[in-house]
C-alpha cells in the first residue's frame, strides 16, 4: 500500500509539472517568456523621459507581460551592436529603422509590415506629418508607398541657435526671428562678434563654428544645389551652384577668419567650444534643446534663429527622422505595437515627450495637431523651450523662409559615398587641397564609384527577390 501511494504521489506530481510547463510555454505568446525587448539609442535627457514612459507603460500593461528589457545605447555604437542581433538572429521585439535602411531591413525580413497591425488595433496615422510617414513606406521597389513599416519616432530638424550673451557682450542686435540673414549680414555679424576677449593678442571668442557634417549642406541647398541628381544616382558636386557654396563656406574661415581654424577645431572641436560660451552661432538639433537648456550643460541666455540665405533667398536645413519598427520575428507583436503607438502617435505620450505635461522636452510633438498648444506651452512657461520656437515648424512644414529637406543619403543604399566627401571636407581644412577646383576633381570620381556600386548592390537584390 505504501508503495502505491508513491507511485501515486510521483504520478501526480509529473503530472502537476507538466501542466505547470505547459501554463508557462501559453502564457509566453509562444517564447516562452513575457518580456519585451526594446533597443534604441538616445542621449541622457531623452533617456530619462523615455525611461519614465517605460517604466509607466510597463505598469499598466503588467497583466500583459512581466517586464520590458530597455536597452539603451550610443547612436555611434547602435549600427554596429543592431547588426551583431541580425546576424545572430536574435532581434529585439522593438528596435530603430532610418529612412535609408527601410528598404534592405524589409527585403531581408527583419521587419514587420505594420499595416495589418494598425489596422486590427485601430490605430490611426492620419496626424502624424504623412512627409514623414512616407518614408516608412515600402511597395517592394521604392519608398514613398505602399505597406508602413515603421512609426516616426519623431520628426527633427537641425535649427540654428546663438548665444544671446555674446550677443550682448558684443553690442550687436539678435538675429531677427522671422526674417535670415543674407550671406553678406551674417559675415558682418560674425566679424562683430569674433574678439580677443582677453587682450592676450589671440583671438578666443569666433562668430561661429563649424561641424561640415552638420552644418554644411545648408549653404548647399541655400544656393539651390545638392550633392546627387533628381535620380540620386548621379554625384553633382562640380556644378557651379555646389562650388560656389563650397568657396562661401570656406571663406568663412579662410577670408574671413570667423570661424577657428581647423588646428584650432582639432585643440578644441565646434560643439565643444559652443559650450564653453566662445561662439555666437551653432547648429542645435531638436533633439539638442533639452541639454541646451539645462544650465549645467549651457549656462547661457540662448535662442533660435535662421541658417544665412544664399543665391535662392530661403534658409535651408536638412530634416531628420527615425522611426520605431518591430521584428518581424517577434512573438508579441501586439503589446510591441501598443508600445510604440504610445511613443509615436498617442496624445498622452506626446505630451509626456515634448514636455506639455510638465516633464522635460526631448522633442516637438509628432501630432500636427498638438503644434499650436506646444507653442502655447511654450509662451506660457509650461515648457522649458526656446522663445523662437516658430524657427523649428517653419524647418520641418516649411515656410515663404525656411525650408528643411532630408539629405540625399538617406535615399540611397548607404552611406559610403558621402563619407567620402566629409573626410575630402577635413582634408580641405587641413590643407590637403591646393583649390575648390582640386577638391571637386579628386573626389567626385571617387563618390560616383562608390555610389554606382551601392545602386548595383541594391538594384541586383531587389531583381532577384
Amino acid at each position: 500500500m505504501k508503495t502505491s501511494r508513491s507511485l501515486k504521489r510521483i504520478v501526480c506530481l509529473f503530472l502537476g509539472a507538466v501542466l505547470a510547463l505547459g501554463c508557462l510555454s501559453a502564457c509566453g505568446s509562444g517564447g516562452g517568456s513575457k518580456t519585451l525587448k526594446v533597443f534604441l539609442y538616445m542621449n541622457d535627457h531623452e533617456q530619462e523621459v523615455y525611461t519614465a514612459m517605460i517604466d509607466k507603460f510597463k505598469e499598466e500593461h503588467k497583466d500583459e507581460i512581466d517586464d520590458i528589457d530597455f536597452q539603451i545605447t550610443t547612436q555611434d555604437q547602435y549600427n554596429t551592436t543592431l547588426t551583431g542581433m541580425m546576424t545572430a538572429n536574435d532581434l529585439p521585439d522593438v528596435f530603430y529603422v532610418g529612412p535609408a535602411a527601410v528598404k534592405s531591413y524589409v527585403d531581408n525580413g527583419y521587419v514587420a509590415d505594420l499595416t495589418p497591425l494598425l489596422q486590427e488595433a485601430g490605430i490611426s496615422t492620419d496626424d502624424l506629418p504623412q512627409n514623414t510617414l512616407n518614408f516608412y513606406k515600402y511597395d517592394g521597389t521604392s519608398i514613398g508607398s505602399g505597406e508602413l513599416y515603421a512609426l516616426p519616432k519623431d520628426a527633427s530638424t537641425f535649427a540654428y541657435a546663438y548665444n544671446k550673451d555674446v550677443f550682448d557682450k558684443a553690442g550687436v542686435p539678435y538675429p531677427d526671428p522671422e526674417k535670415p540673414y543674407t550671406y553678406e549680414e551674417f559675415v558682418d555679424v560674425c566679424q562683430k562678434l569674433t574678439m580677443d576677449t582677453d587682450q592676450d593678442g589671440e583671438i578666443d571668442q569666433w562668430g561661429a563654428s563649424f561641424a561640415d557634417l552638420y552644418m554644411f549642406q545648408q549653404y548647399v541647398y541655400s544656393n539651390g544645389a545638392g550633392f546627387l541628381d533628381e535620380t540620386n544616382r548621379t554625384v553633382t558636386i562640380d556644378t557651379p551652384e555646389f562650388k560656389e557654396a563650397l568657396e562661401k563656406y570656406f571663406d568663412l574661415t579662410f577670408k574671413y577668419g570667423v570661424t577657428p581654424t581647423y588646428e584650432q577645431d582639432v585643440a578644441l572641436g565646434p560643439y565643444q567650444r559652443w559650450i564653453a560660451g566662445q561662439t555666437g552661432f551653432y547648429a542645435a538639433g531638436t533633439w539638442d534643446v533639452a541639454s541646451f537648456m539645462d544650465p549645467n550643460t549651457f549656462p547661457y541666455n540662448w535662442d533660435l534663429c535662421y541658417y544665412p540665405t544664399l543665391s535662392t533667398g530661403v534658409s535651408y536645413t536638412w530634416n531628420g527622422t527615425v522611426g520605431f519598427c518591430i521584428s518581424a520575428t517577434s512573438e508579441k507583436k501586439d503589446i510591441a505595437l501598443e508600445l510604440i503607438n504610445y511613443l509615436s502617435t498617442d496624445p498622452e505620450g506626446q505630451k509626456q515627450l515634448s514636455g506639455m505635461d510638465g516633464s522635460s522636452s526631448v522633442q516637438v510633438p509628432n501630432l500636427q495637431s498638438l503644434q499650436d498648444d506646444f507653442k502655447a506651452a511654450v509662451a506660457d512657461g509650461t515648457v522649458t523651450y526656446p522663445s523662437n520656437v516658430d524657427v523649428i515648424f517653419n524647418y520641418i512644414n516649411g515656410s515663404d523662409v525656411a525650408v528643411g529637406r532630408m539629405q540625399e543619403s538617406d535615399y540611397t543604399p548607404n552611406n559610403e559615398w558621402i563619407s567620402m566627401f566629409w573626410e575630402g571636407m577635413t582634408a580641405y581644412r587641413s590643407g590637403s587641397y591646393a583649390s575648390i577646383d582640386d577638391f571637386v576633381n579628386d573626389l567626385k570620381p571617387k563618390m560616383q564609384e562608390s555610389l554606382d556600386k551601392a545602386w548595383e548592390t541594391a538594384d541586383a537584390g531587389t531583381n532577384a527577390g
